[in-house]
């Protein structure tokens, strides 16, 4: 314990470094991903077409390889970011497939009645979607969305891979000096731990709320 007392400072900056990488990739994924799924839906061919091969790609990378990938292969097509935002921006692509999948489920359970209603009142297809269909389909993946959000927090861990010194990375170095890992190892588990407890009864508590306006 006196270990991880020690070592505060060090162990709440690297923390506070995976807490806002995992928001704004949170918020960025959720924007893309609805956008991903407006397109896989919609009846424009190319549209759907480029957003399924987006999902399916996404879905069948592991993250690792693609944050090595962006993080050692941009600089040299003469495309430089700072490397916290190139890990943001991975996750932000990665996890976006992920939210994606997560919508379209939530609008395979607007019933066509409502869509077929929305086209007879004169609406366009894409404002049947953004008035109509998204606002119910929000609505009913809550948690499936949450849990793609608590998956992003423990993705943040693999920007230690790449150099980015958030909470894994901390922890790594704390034990690099002092050699006692399972105090340390522990409490940054824990801390994940909390941080994915946040996200699970935010979503319930959000759930709970939505329900009452279905």
């Amino acid at each position: 314990m006196n270990v991880l007392l020690d070592n505060l400072p060090a162990l709440l900056e690297g923390l506070w470094t995976t807490v806002w990488m995992t928001v704004v990739a949170g918020i960025g994924a959720l924007i893309l991903g609805v956008l991903v799924t407006a397109a896989r839906v919609s009846p424009v061919p190319i549209l759907r077409s480029l957003a399924f091969s987006y999902v399916q790609f996404f879905l069948n990378v592991p993250a690792l390889a693609l944050l090595v990938l962006f993080v050692f292969a941009l600089p040299d097509v003469g495309l430089l970011m700072p490397l916290t935002t190139t890990v943001v921006v991975v996750l932000v692509i990665y996890e976006a497939a992920y939210v994606a999948e997560a919508v379209r489920s939530g609008i395979n359970t607007v019933a066509m009645g409502q869509a077929e209603a929305a086209r007879a009142i004169g609406l366009t297809f894409f404002q049947s979607l953004r008035l109509v269909i998204l606002p119910q389909a929000l609505r009913a993946v809550v948690q499936p969305v949450g849990n793609v959000m608590i998956a992003l927090v423990m993705n943040t861990s693999l920007a230690a891979a790449v150099g980015v010194v958030e909470l894994t990375a901390s922890a790594n170095k704390v034990n690099l000096v002092h050699a006692q890992p399972i105090p340390i190892f522990v409490g940054a588990g824990l801390a994940y731990m909390a941080l994915a407890l946040v996200i699970g009864l935010s979503t319930g508590f959000v759930e709970r709320r939505v329900a009452i306006f279905r």
